[in-house]
């Protein structure tokens, strides 16, 4: 029978470079999958990490090859208790690479809400605001990460969703998944042709071309804060370019009216975090972990690392079932986008993102 958090797959018993098994898929993207994976030491020793794999039909592509490998050396560099660490970096021998990442045993923030939704209930708000300290102690330390001369290079993440953020079944938060970070040493590996990110989670200010910030990582913590506290999304709709009109619009529904018991200051801040022009949100991560944890000292209710741990095996129980741990990067052609060529055909107003020139 399959663990909780776990799907089969054809390559399941393969040792990667002689030395890394395969035990099951645990998650998949659009540039790899994560599985979870055993290592064979000396004396019996075994110990369970995560294998990121990248897909094969991409490992002939030496752009998304360049992407991975700089994966790679970004997060590797980033050493901190609540970023996914990097073991190790190698290529199987049929030439593909994969990352060796720690394994996280527990589940991520979306299957962490899907069981409160399927009980009928919300998370507690200080256990939302707890988790979101967690997160933003992690990209704290990408946005001041420095080198080894001592120069600062900031690492932002541009990814910030549920889906990467891991929930240990021992209460530890981790934020992983630095595919799409990219450090200020390095040049731009973005094709024009594609926008990178899940739509619903991109501040309103990459739709236009804006490089990323300290405050787009920022807008995509509000995003997360904002969901889980109203059980719904924030931007969606039927088709990506309706969520990047929504996304561009910027407009947020309070959250009173679905929390009517939340502190109306946890509102604030996060109403700050999303504010459509990035000078007026958090001049950085470090100041609105400051601000959240003012806030959970006006509440009784603990938000230690045994009470977070006791909610994910709560649910872990209600859910039940193999579900993915971790996720991958969407990437999207706008040329396959039928609705944005309609739009600029229709001479309605595009959103600004950057196109293939033909």
């Amino acid at each position: 029978m399959l663990k909780w958090g776990l799907v089969a797959h054809p390559h399941i018993g393969k040792k990667l470079a002689g030395k890394y098994e395969l035990v099951a898929l645990a998650g998949e993207g659009g540039m790899a999958e994560v599985f979870k994976a055993v290592t064979h030491g000396a004396a019996g020793f075994r110990r369970h990490i995560a294998i990121k794999r990248l897909l094969e039909h991409l490992s002939e592509d030496p752009e998304f090859v360049a992407m991975f490998v700089e994966e790679a050396r970004v997060t590797a560099a980033l050493q901190h208790p609540n970023i996914v660490q990097i073991h190790d970096f190698d290529r199987d021998e049929d030439g593909v690479y994969f990352l060796v990442m720690e394994w996280v045993e527990g589940l991520n923030m979306l299957a962490w809400l899907d069981a409160y939704r399927r009980r009928d209930e919300k998370p507690p708000w200080h256990l939302v605001t707890a988790v979101g300290i967690e997160v933003l102690k992690a990209l704290s330390a990408a946005h001041e990460n420095v080198d080894e001369r001592g120069r600062k290079v900031p690492v932002f993440h541009r990814d910030v969703t549920p889906q990467n953020i891991l929930m240990s079944a021992n209460g530890i938060v981790r934020l992983a998944d630095f595919g799409l970070a990219r450090a200020m040493d390095r040049a731009r590996m973005t094709r024009p042709q594609m926008v990178k990110g899940k739509l619903s989670y991109l501040a309103p200010e990459l739709t236009t071309g804006a490089d990323p910030t300290v405050q787009t990582d920022l807008f995509g913590v509000g995003i997360v804060l904002w969901e889980a506290l109203a059980g719904r999304k924030l931007f969606e709709g039927d088709s990506p370019l309706e969520i990047l009109t929504k996304v561009k619009a910027c407009e947020v529904p309070p959250l009173a009216d679905v929390r009517p018991t939340m502190p109306r200051s946890l509102e604030d801040a996060v109403l700050r975090a999303l504010h459509p022009d990035p000078s007026r949100r958090f001049k950085s991560a470090r100041s609105m972990v400051r601000t959240l944890a003012n806030i959970l000292r006006m509440t009784p209710e603990s938000t230690s690392a045994e009470v977070l741990a006791k909610s994910v095996r709560v649910a872990r129980d209600t859910l039940g079932q193999a579900r993915p741990i971790g996720a991958g990067t969407e990437t999207l052609d706008l040329d396959a986008l039928e609705e944005v060529d309609s739009a600029e055909a229709s001479g309605d107003e595009p959103l600004a993102l950057t196109r293939r020139k033909s």
